[in-house]
């Protein structure tokens, strides 16, 4: 059963942090700072935001802030 879980975890977790890459790069500032080479280094497969271990509790009822159409 955990295998079915992290075989769905992990594209909702690239997904996700693929969203948070595009918000950053939608930054003016950010696409001035960023030369080709870090443009290349960039991948959504980082976790260093994920808490493996211990009590999450999640919010159902609101959304994340990600995507140009959650902007207000």
């Amino acid at each position: 059963m955990s295998v079915l879980c992290l075989r769905i975890l992990q594209p909702a977790l690239v997904y996700i942090n693929t969203l948070m890459l595009q918000d950053v790069l939608a930054d003016p500032a950010w696409a001035k700072l960023l030369n080709p080479a870090d443009r290349r280094g960039l991948t959504p497969l980082f976790w260093q935001h994920v808490q493996p271990y211990g009590e999450v509790r999640l919010d159902v009822a609101k959304r994340l802030a990600l995507g140009s159409s959650d902007r207000d």
